[in-house]
């Protein structure tokens, strides 16, 4: 009786995989002939060779969870609030960050959390890029005689103006996280008004997060910034620039640090895949976070909403995204990127970690400098992103808007960065740990933390802008000597080449 069972499941499971792989073969292939054609051939075998990688048990459950998701999805109004109840009182307790991320471990998947939370190899980059702060310490200034009111944190971030300084930035599949993914993480955004960068590998489509977040008003931010990956596919990456301009983005993002993927050992202890394959080891791990696990019971599969006509699971794109990741990418490709994009509004260079790589960016047509190491994720050793800030932003000149992520947990952190040349700070995993942590609520208490942390220190150096903190700022800082990188015989921090006789 069980064996039948368990061959009906998987019957009907390979069914509703070929069903989708002639519906995204239809899909992909009608209106271009030719390039589209090979596309959808592409995405078709490779949804077709990730269904023949499961075993009988991955079939067997994969066919379980299918067959319960209606039922499952009629009792979420009830159930998931009872679920969800002790996470939702973990972010409402948390005082920082560092609570939202033992709040995102109690809830999530344990291999969506390894994900979130690990770097490569030993980690030495993200730890580094978290601890690098201490290196920077601030004076503060006394009977200034600024009061709450007379603060004004609003930025212009790639053409958006913001009320804050620092924004949200692209993460893909979101909704591993937490089943409200993207638009979640985008409503947050809207209340405080943040600017957002949306992953070319969204769970979510476009027109759902900038619906969510327009920033249709001044000064509220809005989900306006593209994030993309180096395609080698051309066609398939022209139509993702047309349907971003179409849903209203207005600047784009190019991650050029993630063409050859880091080593991520975590990932491999934890059996990370995305979305789940629904290995032993992971059905196991599911019934030890059952908010997590009934929430992703009880929804649609994810899928990745920006890549033209793919509309099954995320599961079946995963080898033809990889494929598709395109490790030769170089400047010309960089220099088309820029074009295509025209006059729609700016272009960031997101990776720079070189001085020669931000002059180039600049020459090639990028219009921001994106300082980051991609947390911690590629290259172990990376150099901090705090250390390579100031030397980049000397190189680039004041006049070329230069943006920071990497390692900020704390609203000072932000303040630092700014002190030390940025013009804005993203922030990743201090969002993401509210999201994994209790959806929609969790991104709020995040930027609610950060923007506490942000309001103080600025008021504690006696700073009503954060134009006024760059014109402090040689004043305002002291930089541990210890913490100087050389470079070519140089060090890479101006403020520290004095004590390191002016080299």
């Amino acid at each position: 009786f069980l064996s039948s069972i368990a061959a009906n499941l998987l019957r009907a499971s390979t069914a509703m995989q070929r069903l989708a792989v002639r519906r995204l073969s239809s899909a992909v292939s009608s209106g271009r002939p030719g390039a589209r054609r090979a596309a959808a051939d592409e995405m078709a075998d490779a949804a077709a060779a990730m269904e023949d990688k499961k075993g009988s048990w991955q079939k067997l459950m994969g066919g379980v969870v299918n067959a319960v998701r209606p039922a499952c999805a009629a009792l979420h109004p009830v159930l998931q609030p009872l679920l969800d109840a002790p996470a939702q009182r973990r972010v409402e307790a948390a005082v920082n960050i560092e609570d939202l991320r033992v709040a995102a471990k109690a809830r999530a998947h344990a291999m969506v959390f390894g994900y979130l939370k690990s770097g490569a190899d030993e980690e030495r980059a993200l730890r580094r890029s978290v601890a690098a702060y201490n290196d920077v310490e601030l004076r503060h200034a006394c009977l200034h005689g600024i009061g709450h009111a007379d603060l004004d944190l609003s930025t212009r971030i790639l053409g958006v103006e913001a009320a804050l300084p620092f924004f949200i930035t692209s993460c893909a599949g979101q909704r591993m996280f937490h089943a409200e993914g993207e638009v979640a993480t985008a409503k947050a955004a809207r209340k405080h008004g943040l600017m957002m960068a949306l992953s070319q590998l969204t769970t979510s489509t476009f027109e759902e997060v900038t619906a969510a977040h327009p920033g249709d008003e001044p000064g509220t931010g809005g989900a306006k910034c593209l994030q993309l990956y180096v395609w080698r596919d051309r066609v398939l990456l022209k139509e993702v620039l047309d349907r971003a301009k179409a849903a209203g983005f207005t600047s784009l993002a190019l991650t050029a640090d993630f063409s050859w993927v880091g080593n991520r050992e975590e990932d491999t202890r934890t059996g990370f895949t995305v979305p789940p394959n629904y290995s032993f080891r992971q059905t196991v791990d599911a019934l030890k976070a059952p908010a997590w696990t009934f929430d992703f019971m009880s929804r649609v599969p994810y899928g990745y909403k920006a890549v033209p006509g793919a509309d099954f699971a995320a599961e079946s794109l995963v080898d033809f995204i990889a494929s598709q990741m395109k490790p030769e990418f170089n400047w010309k490709d960089a220099e088309w990127l820029c074009s295509e994009w025209g006059d729609t509004g700016p272009v960031a260079l997101k990776g720079v970690a070189r001085t020669t790589d931000a002059k180039r960016a600049i020459d090639t047509g990028f219009q921001a400098i994106w300082v980051s190491n991609h947390g911690g994720r590629q290259l172990e050793d990376s150099v901090a992103t705090i250390d390579s800030l100031p030397e980049i932003r000397e190189a680039v000149g004041e006049g070329t808007e230069v943006i920071l992520d990497g390692g900020v947990r704390r609203g000072i952190d932000v303040v630092k960065a700014l002190a030390r040349g940025a013009d804005s700070v993203a922030i990743g995993r201090a969002y993401l740990f509210g999201l994994a942590a209790g959806g929609q609520r969790g991104v709020e208490k995040a930027i609610e933390l950060l923007t506490r942390d942000v309001y103080l220190a600025m008021g504690l150096l006696g700073c009503r802008t954060v134009a006024e903190l760059k014109q402090k700022a040689p004043e305002i800082l002291v930089v541990n000597g210890a913490s100087a990188r050389m470079s070519a015989g140089a060090v890479l921090q101006p403020e520290l080449r004095a004590a390191s006789g002016g080299k």
